[in-house]
């Protein structure tokens, strides 16, 4: 393993994380804020409690799930989309490094800055309303599996990609969604029993229902079925990003 490579992709990203600080960590919180502004004040006037938890704590882990997922993706595609546009991508496939270093460079810089800004949001959240997390480990181990999963989802959508647009695509027309019908802001129980089956189908329902267990001990979904589904999303993009550097599907092309 050639951890000088690794090191030194992942301190390049990471700086320009820093450069871009107001960008990549001013602008989530700002939006977190407006988040409890308005459904907090708004529609937490109107639902008192979820399940024996204040709206306003509830949402919280949603709002994690949804900034975390969202940063993921934007900071993997862009990182590794932007040495295709310039052309310097060739010097890093002609450089002795295999496609695991350059994995753990550019995915583990996108998961640092994503699960950085994660628990600034959490922090950000403890000064709106009275937050307990009941598992920290757990809350952790689900953090850091999602900031990692959904950054290999956005590597593989920056090599994917064929111009600036198609970058935002993804997360704005997809994921984002998800993340609103994955039971963010409310418990799947409250939905009908015919929606609560097709609410079974979304992806994002598991991560977040596993996370919020993490926060106050209840789920959607059995925590055990959380950690498979996002277990076998992470294995599932690292082995489609093995097959693009095994094949240079939109890389040397």
């Amino acid at each position: 393993m050639n951890w000088t490579a690794v090191w030194s992709i992942y301190r390049f990203e990471m700086a320009r994380f820093v450069r871009t600080l107001l960008q990549s960590l001013i602008s989530p919180v700002i939006s977190t804020s407006l988040y409890f502004v308005v459904f907090g004040a708004a529609i937490g006037s109107r639902i008192d409690e979820v399940e024996g938890v204040s709206y306003g704590a509830f949402i919280v882990p949603g709002l994690i799930m949804l900034t975390v997922m969202t940063q993921a993706i934007s900071n993997a595609s862009f990182g590794i989309y932007f040495p295709k546009f310039i052309g310097t991508i060739y010097e890093l496939l002609s450089a002795p490094i295999s496609f695991l270093e350059v994995i753990l460079g550019y995915v583990g810089a996108a998961a640092t800055k994503s699960l950085f800004i994660g628990l600034m949001i959490l922090l950000t959240a403890s000064f709106f309303v009275e937050l307990e997390v009941q598992n920290w480990p757990a809350m952790l181990a689900f953090l850091v599996l999602t900031c990692t999963s959904f950054a290999l989802f956005g590597f593989i959508i920056g090599i994917w990609a064929s111009n600036f647009e198609q970058l935002q695509l993804v997360p704005l027309l997809v994921v984002t969604p998800l993340v609103f019908l994955g039971g963010s802001f409310y418990s799947i129980s409250m939905l009908p029993e015919a929606w609560q089956t097709v609410a079974l189908f979304n992806p994002v329902v598991y991560l977040v229902s596993g996370f919020r267990w993490s926060f106050f001990g209840m789920a959607d979904v059995p925590v055990a079925v959380s950690l498979l589904a996002i277990a076998g999303f992470t294995l599932l993009c690292t082995l489609a990003v093995w097959w693009i550097f095994r094949t240079g599907w939109r890389i040397r092309s």
